[in-house]
C-alpha cells in the first residue's frame, strides 16, 4: 500500500530499557544495526502495527512495554532504486514513518528474535539512545537523527519532574551498552559491536 506520493505508510519503534539504553538489533546476515520497524497493514492503525511487528520482529507483547511517546508527523526517507525491488519500481519512492518510544518493562530474556519463519535480526543489544548512525543504512540516517531528537524529550521527562537527581541519572547512563546477545544462544557475550 503506498500513499499518492509513493511512499509506503510504516512504523519504527525505540525501545528503552530501564537505564534508558534501547534495543538495537541485528539484521539477519548483515552487517547494519536497527531498530525494529515495519508496514502499516491495510485498514490497520499505527499503534496496532506497532503492536504487531513488536511482536514479529522482537517477541514482545504489549504487557512488556509502555508507550512514552510517537512522532507528531510522518518522517519520509527515499529508498535509492537500486534498493527497490523490481515489481515496486516506477511508483514507490520510500517510506514514511511514524516512531514510537516505548519503555521496556520486562527482562531481557523475553525478547524473542525466533517468533515468525522469517526472522528480521539475527543478534541485538542494548546501546546508548545516541545510536551510532554509521552502522545504519546511509538513506535511513536523517530520519534516525530526526526520530531520537524528537522522542528523546519523552525519555527523561518523568526524571525531569521527580526533581534534580535528573541530570545525574541522565549522565550516568549514557555509558556504552556495548554487550551482544546472539539469539541462538540467547546469552551474553562480552563481543564488542563495530
Amino acid at each position: 500500500m503506498l500513499d499518492r506520493d509513493g511512499y509506503r505508510p510504516s512504523i519504527a519503534i525505540v525501545i528503552a530499557n530501564a537505564r534508558n539504553q534501547v534495543f538495537w538489533g541485528k539484521r539477519l546476515r548483515e552487517h547494519s544495526w536497527q531498530f525494529p520497524q515495519g508496514g502499516i497493514d491495510l485498514d490497520e492503525a499505527p499503534e496496532e502495527a506497532m503492536y504487531r511487528e513488536l511482536w514479529e520482529e522482537v517477541g514482545l507483547s504489549p504487557q512488556h512495554v509502555r508507550i512514552l511517546g510517537r512522532t507528531r508527523d510522518w518522517l519520509r526517507y527515499h529508498v535509492p532504486r537500486q534498493w527497490v525491488r523490481r515489481e515496486w519500481r516506477g511508483n514507490y519512492r520510500g517510506q514514511k514513518q511514524i516512531w514510537y518510544l516505548l519503555r521496556f518493562v520486562g527482562r531481557d530474556s523475553d525478547i524473542n528474535l525466533r517468533v515468525t519463519e522469517k526472522p528480521e535480526f539475527d543478534a541485538w543489544r542494548w546501546h546508548d539512545y545516541q545510536v551510532p548512525l554509521d552502522a545504519v543504512i546511509e538513506f535511513k540516517r536523517d530520519v534516525y537523527r530526526n526520530a531520537l531528537q524528537e522522542l528523546e524529550r519523552f525519555l527523561y521527562r518523568r526524571s525531569r519532574n521527580q526533581g534534580s537527581g535528573a541530570r545525574d541519572q541522565r549522565s550516568e547512563i549514557r555509558g556504552s551498552g556495548s554487550e551482544i546477545r546472539n539469539q541462538d544462544s540467547n546469552a551474553s557475550s562480552s563481543l564488542r559491536a563495530e
